[in-house]
């Protein structure tokens, strides 16, 4: 406290609310000298204990040390931005290249989750198949995802977005249906059909690493371009969804007009 006066450039400060070197009495002297400081952001977690943020500690929380990384990481962007951060953003897009070249070009599941923090997790939202930990993504993708994607299987690159701590990939996914794809479409038997779909991939990093990967896309375009929904009587899009995200000029409010 003596040196809150000199303070000269940002500060910003953590403070688990539950930590006993840093009690109630603490945590007023801190808010009665700095809170009035325009460098000082003081953020206090209620339910937290000391060292939450440490991977593998007694007291880790996976939700509030993303938080808190996040909001460091935002802080040190704010005050730090130049050639610094571009190059983070380059090894974010690198790393994240890496780990699709391994997952599709390669093939190798071993290198891919070399490209993974331990407790990394993936979730296709659309069907919640993925995995936890490296234990469950190694059992996923040598037997549920890298053997089960068709040979023909290709993605167009439509946008990319990189941030302080993700990078979130648009494209649009294409395969035809000649193999088993349970981590797409499972207990869905081969149907031999084309299918060409929009998907978001939001990639969290974390020390460099892939944390999380959250897929999205739109499986009701999915089952209705195999054939197993009727999209003619449907509020659904095949094919088309796709299409329009390549060409924004093709027709708009179909389904409405039918």
């Amino acid at each position: 406290m003596d040196e809150a006066s000199n303070l000269s450039a940002p500060l910003m400060l953590h403070i688990a609310c539950l930590d006993k070197y840093c009690p109630p009495e603490a945590r007023q002297q801190i808010h009665a000298m700095l809170d009035s400081n325009p460098l000082v952001t003081i953020h206090e977690y209620p339910e937290q204990d000391h060292a939450f943020g440490r991977p593998g500690g007694e007291h880790y929380d996976a939700r509030a040390a993303e938080l808190a990384h996040l909001r460091t990481l935002e802080f040190f962007v704010r005050h730090l931005t130049g050639e610094g951060f571009a190059n983070a953003q380059k090894m974010l897009s690198d790393r994240w290249d890496e780990h699709v070249k391994y997952e599709f070009a390669t093939r190798d599941t071993e290198d891919t989750l070399k490209t993974m923090v331990a407790d990394a997790y993936v979730n296709h939202v659309p069907v919640m198949t993925g995995g936890v930990g490296h234990d469950e993504l190694r059992e996923f993708y040598s037997k549920r995802f890298i053997p089960q994607m068709p040979p023909d299987t290709s993605m167009t690159p439509v946008s990319r977005t990189i941030g302080t701590d993700r990078v979130i990939d648009e494209m649009v996914f294409e395969f035809t249906h000649t193999i088993k794809m349970d981590w797409m479409l499972p207990v869905v038997e081969p149907t031999g059909k084309h299918v060409k779909i929009p998907l978001i991939v939001v990639v969290h990093f974390r020390d460099g690493k892939l944390a999380h990967e959250h897929i999205y896309w739109d499986q009701a375009s999915v089952l209705a371009q195999l054939g197993l929904i009727d999209s003619s009587i449907l509020p659904v899009a095949g094919v088309e969804t796709a299409e329009k995200v390549l060409d924004p000029k093709l027709p708009a409010n179909e389904l409405m007009n039918r």
